[in-house]
């Protein structure tokens, strides 16, 4: 016998007692989702429901938090190994000595839109809602950082106006319902919701990139993956397999309509307007960028924009070079 037909022999024996090598492991990840029924972070859940983190050899699992400013103290903790929420955060924590980056750069708009209950026709701009009660997701949120800005730019300083923490969904509808808040900044499908049933009315449209650029100066990069840089660091192939899945998901929704984005969504997504929210999704979509690539000028735009309200920035120098990265997306083939 051969010495080849020996060592086929003893595959064949191996098999058989059950030695046969198994597949190589998946590589398991956790990240944590600002609310991954919002549409603005539509990326992520679709990426598993297409089967492109499988296809990386990736075992992902997604949780649920309502707003980015908890998802990024998970990570922080260790909870999760990266975010996917708002690239602002990454700006913010630097200058708490925290350096975290986006390695996909999902969105160049934020998708949100500042609202103002029906109940209050008087109401026509931002500076209108001095002394109102303002609703956000979460304190410290990029809802609450970009309706600070709004409020300021419009000449109503921080003091002069309550931010509340009401989350996003059902949770927002029912406060402005209750008169809790009289505006606030939320995103599709709790947009369409609210301007549907003619309970609210949109006061500034953060929705695409030419509105953002009018409202907020320049482009503003929103929905993002962002990570710890230690971590991204010391987990190259992980991260870059992240990036593989994210940026085919980006190059789906930009190739394909609402309806057909939405047939791959869970159905209670929909919260039972499903043409609602095709049609958020068709107007909304090109908020997400196609290749994952952060904006040119976008990281300068949300410099300027938290500089104008918030005291983190106060003397402080911050290295945008160090908030996000496109090693990986450019690798993306």
């Amino acid at each position: 016998m051969t010495t080849r037909d020996k060592l086929l022999l003893g595959l064949s024996l191996a098999a058989l007692l059950g030695f046969a090598p198994a597949a190589q492991a998946a590589d398991k990840i956790t990240l944590m989702v600002g609310g991954y029924e919002k549409i603005i972070y539509l990326p992520a859940k679709l990426a598993e429901r297409l089967g492109y983190f499988k296809d990386e050899g990736l075992e992902v699992e997604l949780l649920n938090e309502g707003a980015g400013v908890d998802a990024e103290n998970e990570m922080l903790a260790g909870a999760v190994e990266g975010v996917v929420g708002f690239y602002d955060h990454c700006v913010d924590l630097q200058t708490k000595g925290k350096y975290i980056e986006s390695i996909v750069q999902m969105a160049h708009a934020p998708g949100e839109v500042e609202l103002v209950s029906n109940k209050y026709p008087a109401v026509k701009g931002m500076g209108d809602l001095r002394g109102k009660t303002l609703g956000v997701t979460g304190l410290g949120s990029s809802t609450n950082f970009l309706t600070q800005f709004l409020m300021v730019k419009a000449g109503v300083p921080v003091g002069q106006f309550t931010s509340s923490p009401v989350g996003a969904g059902s949770t927002f509808i029912i406060a402005m319902q209750q008169d809790k808040i009289q505006g606030g900044m939320t995103t599709e499908p709790t947009i369409t919701r609210l301007v549907k049933t003619n309970q609210a009315r949109v006061l500034v449209d953060l929705r695409t990139r030419e509105s953002t650029s009018a409202a907020l100066g320049g482009t503003y990069p929103a929905a993002s993956l962002y990570m710890t840089t230690s971590w991204v660091e010391t987990h190259k192939p992980i991260v870059q397999k992240l990036a593989n899945a994210f940026v085919k998901t980006l190059r789906y929704i930009n190739t394909h309509t609402g309806a057909q984005i939405a047939a791959q969504m869970p159905k209670d997504f929909f919260v039972g307007d499903q043409d609602g929210y095709i049609k958020a999704l068709d107007s909304g979509k090109g908020m997400f960028t196609a290749d994952g690539v952060m904006p040119k000028g976008g990281p300068e735009t949300v410099l300027q924009v938290l500089s104008t309200f918030s005291p983190n920035l106060k003397g402080k120098s911050i290295d945008l070079s160090r908030t996000y990265t496109t090693e990986f997306v450019s690798k993306v083939k």
